[in-house]
């Protein structure tokens, strides 16, 4: 058996240098799921910026696929962010898209927060 050395055993223990303190986290507040999907994202964007926009300007617009830009736009339907006309334009289906009111105000606020996060990050 080894023989112990007393005096390590009544040794002060070493301690690490106490790190910084850092700052209390700071919570985000959770992003709307709804508008910050890429795609909806950029369906609620162009609308801002238009008036309408009809599936196949905001198809090729967005260069996505129908069935991709169906699931979207139904979905900022199903939140009263867009609105959705269909029509004929003579014999041809037309769909128009138009911004809601509540669409652009979720918009503005989606935006303003994603301002504060560019903010505190560039501070950081």
């Amino acid at each position: 058996m080894a023989k112990r050395n007393e005096a390590l055993d009544h040794a002060p223990a070493r301690r690490a240098p106490a790190a910084p303190a850092r700052p209390a986290a700071v919570r985000v507040p959770e992003l709307d799921r709804v508008i910050h999907e890429r795609i909806r994202l950029a369906v609620i964007s162009a609308l801002a910026v238009n008036d309408a926009l009809t599936f196949t300007e905001l198809k090729a617009l967005l260069d996505t696929t129908d069935g991709n830009l169906s699931v979207h736009a139904r979905k900022l339907e199903e939140a009263g962010y867009v609105v959705c006309e269909k029509g004929f334009a003579g014999r041809v289906p037309r769909t128009v898209y138009r911004l809601t009111g509540p669409g652009r105000r979720a918009l503005e606020k989606y935006l303003t927060h994603m301002e504060a996060i560019i903010q505190a990050t560039r501070r950081g």
